[in-house]
């Protein structure tokens, strides 16, 4: 009897197990709104009337995302990176993410190009691009990896040894390099008047590729890079994309303001969590009912 009941209580504790991700992940939040003003001496920058990005989860259809007025008129956080202090002034619009709640430690700072919620464009960016919805003016595309040092890891993440960044055209990569911290990438290959400037700061790379490093928890890697986009000379856009574009574990803060349940942008689910779950409640079932036939 006390072996079963033993057998039992470790079993469950394994179905518990199963049901917890691999590895935390801070919250992020991503809002715009318009610079009021920058402090090189405090390292930070404020923005005003900001609206917060989230997008909800119909059960058929594609997910709709957008941006939604806070209950705050103004957020103040610190900069990614010095940079910000040359590239934006006040009054900017502006597309910023910060880590652990609205505001605070901004880690991305987007210039924007454009008034209309469907044509709105990136110029700048000062931080992890990975984090900004807005896609680049001029049809270009940042694809940017960082590789780890994994002689420097803590939990998740690592020192990044170096990033590789592609910078891509109407679909097709037209510049690629590996930059290692304060390296640079130029593209000007087009027949536009249009450009991409590219520097990797620093940064950090996820630890779960190099050896023995599986299942550690800790925050995600986040790295700072400098991105100049000069537009094309019509500043005409083809293939036009929304700024409504889908970004995987984006979470929201709850805000404090009455809006309907079709408008309110509701938090996303990480992919994977969902089938455990289902597998530890039905384990959790089973080992009851075993219990009660004891």
């Amino acid at each position: 009897m006390k072996q079963t009941r033993l057998v039992i209580i470790i079993a469950a504790l394994l179905l518990c197990c199963i049901c917890v991700p691999a590895s935390a992940v801070i919250q992020e939040v991503t809002l715009k709104g318009t610079v009021a003003t920058l402090s090189q001496p405090k390292n930070t920058i404020t923005i005003e009337h900001p609206q917060q990005y989230g997008c909800n989860y119909p059960a058929s259809g594609a997910p709709v995302c957008t941006y939604t007025p806070m209950s705050v008129e103004v957020l103040t956080g610190t900069a990614p990176d010095a940079a910000v202090y040359s590239v934006f002034s006040s009054g900017d619009p502006v597309v910023a993410t910060s880590i652990g709640g609205a505001g605070e430690t901004w880690i991305t700072l987007a210039k924007l190009f454009g008034t209309r919620a469907n044509e709105e464009y990136v110029t700048d960016i000062v931080g992890d691009p990975g984090t900004i919805p807005t896609p680049l003016i001029g049809n270009y595309v940042l694809d940017a990896k960082t590789v780890p040092d994994c002689s420097a890891c803590s939990g998740t993440t690592c020192s990044a040894m170096f990033a590789n960044v592609k910078v891509m055209s109407e679909g097709t990569q037209v510049s690629g390099k590996a930059l290692k911290p304060g390296e640079s990438l130029m593209y000007n290959g087009r027949n536009d008047g249009s450009s991409v400037a590219v520097t990797f700061v620093n940064g950090k790379a996820l630890s779960s590729t190099c050896p023995d490093k599986a299942g550690m928890t800790g925050p995600q890697a986040i790295s700072v890079y400098i991105v100049k986009v000069v537009p094309p000379i019509s500043a005409a856009q083809t293939n036009i994309r929304t700024a409504t574009t889908t970004r995987p574990n984006e979470v929201l803060t709850p805000l404090p303001q009455s809006t309907t349940a079709a408008s309110t942008p509701a938090p996303t689910t990480k992919a994977g969590m969902l089938p455990l779950a289902a597998v530890g409640a039905i384990g959790l079932a089973g080992l009851i009912l075993a219990m009660r036939k004891e």
